[in-house]
């Protein structure tokens, strides 16, 4: 059997650079790079790239359609999860960056604080504390 690796998460958004912008900013991403055009972006996140495509990109690598995200309705049924020590100041940081409260953060019965958001584009978010070993 052949492996593949897990390399990117790619997210098509209206703007990669308001966007790029958004995931430097809320949680302190450095940016892997942005093409002039402004149609393709990156964060580094370590081994795995969380990357973004606009609508136009989108639309002509999938050429029957997706659904976009949109603030207005729900969020899809995935979320971008980040893990930090200190939940509190990286939730109010986000959410000065432009994110949308979802679901408030609460503390888990298995002891791990957890809380949503939406980022600027409608896409699911976890914030949350390390699990416990």
């Amino acid at each position: 059997m052949t492996k593949a690796q897990f390399k990117y998460t790619i997210l098509y958004v209206k703007n990669v650079t308001q966007t790029v912008e958004f995931y430097e900013k809320a949680f302190g991403l450095k940016r892997g790079f942005v093409t002039p055009e402004g149609d393709y972006g990156e964060v580094d996140t370590g081994s795995t790239t969380l990357s973004f495509a606009n609508m136009e990109l989108g639309n002509s690598n999938i050429k029957s359609g997706f659904v976009k995200s949109d603030l207005n309705s729900k969020p899809f049924g995935f979320e971008l999860a980040f893990v930090t020590e200190d939940i509190e100041a990286t939730w109010a940081q986000a959410v000065s960056c432009g994110a949308t409260i979802l679901e408030e953060i609460e503390t888990k019965i298995w002891g791990q604080q957890v809380g949503y958001l939406r980022d600027i584009n409608g896409f699911l978010l976890e914030i949350c504390t390390p699990m416990e070993d």
